[in-house]
């Protein structure tokens, strides 16, 4: 294949359907307390507000694994050797995986993530940037189901799944898509994952709280995004974003807070809202190291190699399907 024709990206939509969005927003609300899933940040709008929260200075995640990986690169690459395709999962602006393309001189890239715009933008620029390089863009919500083009799973297979995602799953919910995932690499399959680890409290709750109000607009986002494309009568104005660390569950939890009682409508129905109820809109699960290896295990993975920065504040870790 010439490189003129490797440039252009190979595109596959298997992004759910707005249905879908409407079902989820109505079932969670019904729930107690009321709940809607962290995928749904993530339209156009929301992964750019995600990319600002990234450069905020108390959110230290996106940099201390930047730090990681650059420092560490050609020891990540000599861990996975050459040639493997590389299935980058939420990949979001794919800014982190270009630390790896030098190094590991992968065979292939697969981009996927459940934004369809971004995913298509971030894509077609590293098609541009690593003409040589075979670029894929899956659209998907990969944690449904994580589907791949059956003709791009030929090869050894790398999953690479940056950012700490991991700890937005219950820790029950993580062992399920991590066994999907070694299920997708499958034998000789590796994951490369970005974990963050306990630490101080203060740390973490300023990390959810920057002084700029990003992480606040990206969580408002949410409804602004269900008033455009649900056409939810709601005022994002009278919630307010409030995140914290739970000690006890070992988690930062961030909420939407009703400011005063007050009524929301979406498709038809009326959804109330006592003063100062919230919506659960994510949880970020925190690990030890050893919590984590043993998460990975009940999935079937186990622990190669660990890299972290010299505050272990975060980790990078290379699993292998057991």
């Amino acid at each position: 294949m010439n490189i003129a024709a490797k440039t252009a990206v190979r595109f596959y939509d298997y992004a759910p359907e707005q249905s879908d969005f409407l079902s989820d927003v109505l079932a969670g609300l019904a729930r107690s307390p009321k709940q809607i899933a962290p995928k749904y940040f993530y339209d156009q709008r929301g992964s750019e507000l995600f990319d600002e929260i990234c450069k905020q200075p108390e959110y230290y995640p996106t940099r201390t694994e930047i730090g990681i990986l650059q420092h560490n690169a050609h020891d990540i690459a000599r861990s996975i050797g050459p040639d493997c395709v590389l299935v980058e999962l939420g990949s979001g602006a794919s800014e982190k995986v270009r630390l790896l393309f030098e190094a590991l001189s992968p065979a292939r890239y697969l981009g996927v993530d459940i934004s369809k715009e971004f995913l298509l933008t971030s894509t077609r620029r590293l098609a541009q940037d690593y003409p040589e390089l075979e670029v894929h863009a899956v659209c998907a919500d990969f944690s449904q189901q994580l589907e791949l083009p059956s003709q791009n799973t030929h090869g050894r297979m790398v999953a690479f799944f940056p950012g700490s995602s991991i700890g937005n799953f219950e820790p029950d919910d993580a062992v399920t898509f991590l066994r999907q995932v070694a299920d997708c690499v499958g034998s000789g399959g590796q994951l490369l994952i970005g974990v963050d680890l306990k630490k101080n409290i203060d740390t973490l709750n300023r990390a959810y709280n920057d002084a700029a109000g990003v992480t606040a607009q990206f969580n408002l986002n949410l409804l602004r995004r269900m008033q455009t494309e649900l056409d939810a009568e709601v005022d994002p104005a009278a919630f307010s974003h409030h995140a914290f660390f739970n000690s006890a569950r070992g988690r930062i939890e961030m909420h939407l807070v009703s400011e005063r009682a007050q009524e929301m409508v979406l498709a038809d129905e009326v959804i109330e809202f006592a003063g100062q109820e919230s919506i659960h809109t994510e949880s970020s699960y925190k690990y030890h190291l050893d919590d984590f290896a043993a998460l990975a295990g009940r999935a079937g993975f186990s622990v190669e190699r660990v890299w972290t920065d010299a505050d272990s504040l975060f980790s990078v870790q290379l699993l292998s399907v057991s």
